[in-house]
């Protein structure tokens, strides 16, 4: 097995048992010690996961191709290498633009405008984000620095947040902590969160809550934070509320989130890409996979091929790669900003695609060639199929001094010029038809740019109704109108054209860009490895996993890592989703958070059970003086039990009774 000394007198196995879980499911039932358990619980795996496993047998001698040069794929690369021990030579990445990085994208320059087409909010529990990019080499500090290392020492020494999440009436900062929640409202999003999964299929948002929860500051923060529409999948929101359940309580200040120096594809992508070009990872550009080869024996089923078509100088050629015995082929299904039509401050975006239908040269026509041979791979169809319902559209500003900069100085935590959090994510309009946001990162938010230069994004949400100013659709407008809107809502429009002659702008609108979200049912994603297939893996926005929310870069990461522990049978498991939803001090804080700050009903209950017990700090703290809290909680038990209860006398006696015995060391 080895050639030095063997590290024990029995045989270790290089490939995982029959019936090991790669991806585990902390979901699926009672965990506990037993002496044929040796792993830990699924969602407490990291970082008992930074072990390194030996070589799957044969593997120095297999390929992987690799379709799709985003996160996902660049993740799959890095698994294959750091945990699959490939030779990184053996490894092809395919990938139809001219650049790597997907939809996680920055580009630009100040002379003609920088450009975002989205950004990605990061939290401190994506375990397999953090797990690949503590391996990364930083992209400015010096060598021994991951850009986890980076990262941290730019957020713990400026946290993050926000004084204006919330705006209206051209400028008037909203009390966002409020969450405009009724009890009735609270309770609907406490009996979403106690339904089963599997009974949530093709159920909108809509469907289930009320016009008025619909219509809260709490539903502001959250649909903007995220970009849902209210067309989208109950589904998905009910797994962000569980994955993010630890950060209700930051929604209103973003102080929940942390964000990186520079834009997303200088801070992530480009020291990923130069690390695996480093180590010999192959990299084919402007290369379009359209079909895969398959052969089916049995229940088995093989790639043995890829079907793509190579641009060279304005002309495509048809390629035909064959995928020999053992080798691996991960694919992207689907595309997020697939056919985005582009614009500037004169221009309106042009959609190229079909309201119902990509066609045929688009980023979806693999996937679709892949159900057409088998159920197992999903239906495309019902991600891709309205356009009306997956579009939005964002604006990236670059910007020079004017009356624009100067309202979101006003705005923001700190001088946009400081290096430090600006707006600490976006400003939210929520009397903008469009439903427009506004937010300034770090800035240079590029490497390259000028120090009297802002990059500023925005983004609309809703692309049916036409603006509260200029009476179009965003989809309609030109930059310059666009800009005209938001100067609108900042009540800055009588400067506008101060604002428009040191502004450039440059428009993306995104057809499938919340394509993920759509309403779905059991088996429309296909599984990272779908039954019977033994060398494809499948990774993206479009896949199916245990308990993770889509549209993050951590659901990317963990696709990838997933296919690659699998198809190699590797020993070892992707941990589940953080377990913050379990955590009673989350529970409460969360709770709190939703009763907009006040105590919930049973909240003075837990501080009298406990104040004087070692578990007094997971409550929140009671927002009255000491010689109130009495009479408060009184007036709490009038509310549970009713006013003058002999019940509630007996049970506040009890209380009183049972608190001094906490007290009482005999």
């Amino acid at each position: 097995m080895m050639s030095h000394k063997p590290i024990s007198k029995f045989d270790i196995s290089t490939t995982a048992p029959e019936g090991f879980e790669h991806e585990p499911d902390a979901t699926s039932g009672f965990w506990h010690h037993s002496s044929l358990n040796s792993l830990p619980p699924a969602d407490f795996i990291a970082p008992y996961s930074r072990h390194k496993t030996l070589p799957t047998p044969g593997v120095k001698y297999r390929h992987a191709w690799i379709i799709g040069g985003g996160i996902g794929g660049l993740a799959a690369a890095f698994y294959l290498i750091r945990d699959g021990h490939m030779p990184a030579q053996n490894i092809t990445i395919l990938e139809e633009m001219d650049v790597a990085g997907g939809s996680m994208d920055g580009s630009g320059n100040p002379e003609d405008g920088y450009i975002i087409r989205g950004g990605r909010e990061m939290n401190w529990n994506y375990d397999s984000l953090w797990d690949m990019f503590q391996d990364v080499p930083a992209a400015e500090l010096p060598e021994g620095y991951s850009v986890l290392d980076e990262y941290r020492l730019i957020n713990d020494n400026d946290p993050n947040y926000s004084k204006a999440r919330l705006i209206r009436n051209r400028g008037e900062v909203l009390e966002s902590s409020n969450f405009g929640l009724s009890k009735p409202q609270q309770w609907e999003l406490i009996r979403l969160m106690l339904k089963r999964k599997e009974d949530l299929d093709d159920i909108s948002i809509e469907t289930y809550f009320s016009k008025g929860f619909l219509e809260s500051n709490f539903w502001f923060l959250f649909r903007t934070m995220f970009a849902f529409k209210n067309c989208h999948s109950l589904l998905e929101t009910k797994l962000y509320l569980h994955r993010l359940l630890d950060s209700i309580d930051g929604f209103a200040d973003l102080s929940s989130l942390v964000f990186p120096k520079y834009n997303q594809y200088d801070t992530f992508i480009k020291p990923l890409t130069e690390m695996l070009r480093e180590k010999g990872v192959n990299f084919h550009f402007n290369t379009r996979v359209q079909d895969l080869d398959i052969t089916f024996s049995g229940d088995k089923k093989t790639v043995t091929a890829i079907r793509a078509m190579v641009m060279h100088e304005n002309t495509e050629t048809a390629k035909l790669i064959n995928v020999g015995l053992g080798d691996l082929v991960f694919t992207l299904t689907g595309s997020m900003t697939e056919q985005t039509a582009y614009a500037d401050m004169d221009s309106v975006p042009k959609l190229t695609c079909d309201q119902h239908n990509p066609g045929e040269k688009s980023g979806w026509t693999l996937w679709r060639n892949l159900a057409k041979k088998s159920p197992v791979f999903g239906k495309p169809e019902k991600f891709y199929g309205d356009v009306e319902k997956s579009m939005w559209e964002s604006a990236t500003l670059t910007c020079k001094p004017s009356p624009l900069v100067d309202k979101l100085t006003a705005l923001s935590v700190n001088d946009p010029h400081s290096g430090r959090t600006v707006t600490g994510g976006i400003i939210t309009i929520t009397d903008s038809n469009w439903l427009l946001s506004v937010t300034c990162n770090r800035q240079p938010h590029f490497p390259d740019q000028p120090d009297d230069t802002l990059v500023i994004w925005v983004y609309g949400l809703l692309m049916d109704t036409l603006g509260n100013h200029v009476h179009k659709t965003m989809a309609q407008c030109t930059g310059k109108e666009i800009l005209t809107e938001l100067c609108y809502h900042l009540g800055i429009e009588g400067q506008l054209d101060e604002v428009v002659a040191n502004t450039k702008i440059r428009l993306a609108l995104m057809p499938y860009i919340t394509s993920q979200f759509m309403t779905r049912a059991a088996g429309d994603r296909p599984h990272v490895v779908p039954d019977g297939c033994t060398n494809l893996g499948l990774i993206g926005q479009f896949v199916e996993t245990r308990n993770d929310i889509i549209f993050t870069m951590e659901s990317s990461i963990r696709t990838a890592r997933i296919g690659v522990y699998k198809l190699l049978n590797i020993p070892k498991q992707v941990p589940d989703i953080s377990p913050t939803q379990y955590d009673i001090r989350n529970l409460i804080k969360g709770a709190r958070a939703l009763n907009s700050g006040k105590p919930f009903t049973g909240e003075r209950l837990l501080h009298r059970l406990l104040d004087k017990t070692y578990f007094a700090h997971i409550l929140p703290p009671l927002p009255e003086p000491e010689e109130a809290k009495q009479s408060h909680f009184e007036a709490e038990m009038h509310e549970l039990f009713g006013k003058g209860s002999p019940l509630m006398n007996k049970f506040n006696g009890w209380i009183t009774a049972l608190r001094d015995s906490f007290s009482n060391v005999e």
